[in-house]
């Protein structure tokens, strides 16, 4: 499995192999111990699965506070999505910043977010199915949100917001100005 860092500091981006043959193919998606090597030890305790029947649909950028925070490992099984990860880490030199990558069922790629992060991404297709590991149990007390299209973000999604396809939920979440972040910056901790 190829682990590399993913543009702001905690992101990883992973290429896991995959062994093709005339009867289709075989890849190990996760292995604790190589994600260990990479400062990546963590127990994930719950898996989820997402379908989106259209493109544009876009799911987030979402979080949850203490003591539920989570850590994600996405990846897309069918279809294609932007995934998103905002740092919102007060005090982070990169708080407010973002890494946009494309992940698909075809680049076979997943994206490591750690906890202080804000996630969400659009999908790129129709019928897109993702599947994310998370290191705590979902907690509706500690669900939150960053609005996914403020402008201070500078997020070039490939939907405008008149065409996306969202949650009630999702259009009312707090622009990064008015988001009061739980997560504070630990630089002994970042890398």
């Amino acid at each position: 499995m190829k682990i590399e860092d993913a543009g702001l500091p905690g992101l990883k981006l992973l290429t896991p192999k995959r062994i093709d043959d005339g009867r289709g193919f075989f890849s190990e998606t996760y292995r604790h111990d190589a994600l260990a090597e990479h400062g990546i030890d963590i127990a994930f305790v719950q898996d989820n699965h997402s379908l989106s029947l259209v493109a544009g649909v876009v799911r987030g950028l979402h979080f949850q506070s203490a003591p539920c925070a989570q850590a994600k490992l996405v990846r897309v099984v069918r279809g294609a999505i932007l995934d998103v990860a905002v740092d919102i880490r007060r005090g982070s030199p990169t708080y407010g910043r973002h890494v946009a990558i494309e992940l698909s069922a075809e680049n076979w790629q997943q994206l490591f977010v750690p906890v202080g992060f804000a996630h969400g991404f659009c999908t790129l297709s129709e019928q897109t199915e993702v599947i994310y590991k998370v290191s705590e149990y979902y907690s509706a007390m500690d669900d939150r949100g960053l609005l996914w299209n403020d402008p201070a973000l500078g997020i070039y999604w490939p939907v405008t917001a008149d065409k996306a396809v969202l949650s009630e939920r999702d259009r009312k979440h707090p622009t990064l100005a008015d988001l009061a972040s739980p997560f504070a910056y630990d630089a002994g901790r970042a890398a």
